[in-house]
């Protein structure tokens, strides 16, 4: 019996330490994808805290059907869909919302500026700011078109994995998949003007201007494969590659992590919440 198989068999039979370092091995992973899926870290920590806690309590169900840590995932949608389906959808233009705000409150702008001069990660990158803009825009989705297509496209769940999770068809999961990319990839062609010249959405050159003004913006686009490529791939390979980007990035361990929340956040009042 190897060690993995040790600790569940203890945690099966009771051992909250053993599940504790069962879980703590995609812990940082569940965080971020509930981070993904709810645009904001207080939520994705206490949901992460709430699947701990119901997971161990009903270990004693789990047959290995399929791994931990898809049970696990499981688990968590299954809260994180609770809080989602109160919430209104997100709108297209959810930047432009929380640009008005920020540009009419002095008080959040002023907030906004000292989380940039002193909070530890507050860097801002343009890379860092189109992950952020992925979350907003897969808000845009159906919750079940959001969850299926962050859990394939980001975190790399299997169809028949996502469809354990989701406790639905094959059938179903795809075409989640398939309409949630297309809505997707509409609007980024749609709005973003770093990949399409007729994008209406300027706030990652906006706001490289505002927390970078020594950098020239052009230089710092030209880092990011997704612009370098944008006029000679498809929408498709677009989508492709911006996927790519968000996967390497963790959006609550990154240098610019604590800037992006409160940039969220300006999204979060600008929708309502």
């Amino acid at each position: 019996m190897d060690h993995t198989d040790k600790a569940l068999q203890q945690a099966l039979e009771g051992d909250i330490n053993a599940f504790q370092s069962l879980f703590g091995a995609f812990q940082p992973q569940l965080k971020s994808y509930l981070y993904r899926l709810t645009a904001n870290r207080n939520d994705a920590e206490d949901l992460t805290h709430d699947t701990f806690i119901r997971a161990f309590d009903k270990l004693a169900s789990f047959r290995g059907e399929s791994s931990l840590k898809t049970w696990t995932f499981r688990i968590a949608t299954n809260l994180a869909y609770n809080l989602l389906k109160r919430n209104k959808r997100w709108t297209e233009d959810v930047s432009e919302r929380a640009k008005a705000l920020v540009l009419s409150d002095g008080a959040l702008r002023a907030e906004i500026e000292e989380v940039h001069r002193t909070a530890p990660y507050a860097a801002y990158e343009v890379r860092e700011h189109i992950d952020t803009c992925f979350t907003c825009i897969a808000k845009n989705l159906p919750v079940e078109n959001q969850i299926a297509l962050i859990l394939k496209d980001v975190y790399a769940f299997t169809v028949p994995e996502i469809c354990q999770i989701l406790a639905t068809s094959e059938g179903t999961v795809k075409y989640l998949l398939q309409a949630g990319r297309r809505t997707l990839t509409g609007i980024f062609e749609r709005r973003c003007a770093l990949v399409a010249k007729e994008g209406v959405c300027h706030q990652c050159s906006e706001l490289n201007g505002w927390f970078n003004p020594r950098q020239q913006h052009q230089e710092a686009l030209m880092k990011i494969d997704l612009v370098r490529g944008s006029d000679k791939y498809d929408r498709d390979e677009l989508y492709r590659m911006r996927t790519a980007l968000v996967k390497a990035i963790d959006p609550l361990r990154s240098d610019g992590a604590d800037l992006q929340e409160i940039l969220l956040r300006c999204n979060r009042l600008a929708m309502g919440e």
